[in-house]
């Protein structure tokens, strides 16, 4: 099965020609890694024009936390998060803005912000809305593969068949989306490290990634920083840095072509060497 060669936007089409990098930006006071830390819309900002300046191709912000334990937000604080940066960032960066959210309300106002993206962990099964809201946009899509929510994820991480699952609920996703209007085009899949997964589940995912090539999607993965690499290396968040380079590369060599991140400007230099040696 031929990879997708590129990935089409709301205003733009993305080449995956060589590997994209989303830069995570979470506006979060709870995020597992970096909680609190870009929470003003300043420092979001900044942090977002940084990470353009490192290499992302794509910044992704999230206004909830998804980390497994999360509480859920309300839609109105979720949108008094994310929508001034979205607006501050008008003009400010070049690349595509993604919005990581399962809230329809919150990806309609995000994608009339500016967004282009919309990211969500639920694969448009959470919300009823969602699916509409996104082909209503026009926006590129991630639908993501998950078992029950982030306060319950992690409480059943047992497959009879893992890449079974989700390659039929990833399957579904994509049925959802195109029934709702969504060119298949618009849509990239995403099997879920770490949400619902045990530690031998999500090195299963990556090392089997080539299982979900004839969805004939681009694939994106986010094994950034997350617990599985510290059950491995027994480091603690943000020194998972090489961990996490380990997870990017041998993602991009089973086949993802989207890799999202925290440390952008190290793992832009894991996937261009592992493309190059590829």
């Amino acid at each position: 099965m031929i990879k997708a060669q590129t990935w089409e936007l709301s205003r733009r089409s993305l080449s995956l020609e060589r590997p994209q990098i989303m830069g995570i930006l979470n506006v979060t006071p709870d995020s597992f890694s970096d909680g609190g830390r870009f929470f003003s819309v300043e420092a979001a900002v900044e942090r977002a024009r940084e990470m353009e300046r490192e290499g992302a191709d794509i910044i992704d912000i999230g206004g909830e936390s998804t980390r497994p334990n999360a509480p859920a937000v309300t839609l109105q604080e979720e949108l008094d998060r994310v929508l001034p940066v979205i607006e501050a960032l008008k003009g400010r960066i070049a690349v595509p803005i993604s919005i990581d959210t399962y809230k329809a309300g919150v990806a309609r106002a995000a994608c009339a912000a500016g967004a282009e993206i919309v990211n969500d962990v639920t694969g448009l099964m959470f919300d009823p809305e969602m699916a509409a809201a996104v082909a209503e946009a026009d926006a590129g899509v991630v639908v993501m593969h998950t078992r029950g929510m982030p306060d319950t994820m992690q409480k059943d991480t047992g497959y009879d068949d893992l890449i079974a699952d989700v390659t039929n609920y990833l399957a579904g996703c994509i049925e959802l989306a195109r029934n709702a209007g969504l060119p298949e085009e618009r849509i990239a899949i995403d099997p879920g490290l770490g949400f619902g997964k045990s530690v031998q589940g999500n090195l299963e995912l990556i090392k089997r990634l080539e299982a979900f090539l004839p969805l004939g999607r681009p694939i994106l993965v986010g094994p950034s920083r997350k617990s599985f690499i510290g059950a491995i290396t027994g480091k603690d968040g943000r020194e998972r840095v090489y961990g996490t380079a380990a997870a990017v590369a041998m993602s991009i060599v089973h086949g993802a072509t989207i890799l999202r991140v925290h440390d952008v400007a190290a793992m832009r230099d894991v996937a261009l060497m592992t493309r190059a040696l590829i």
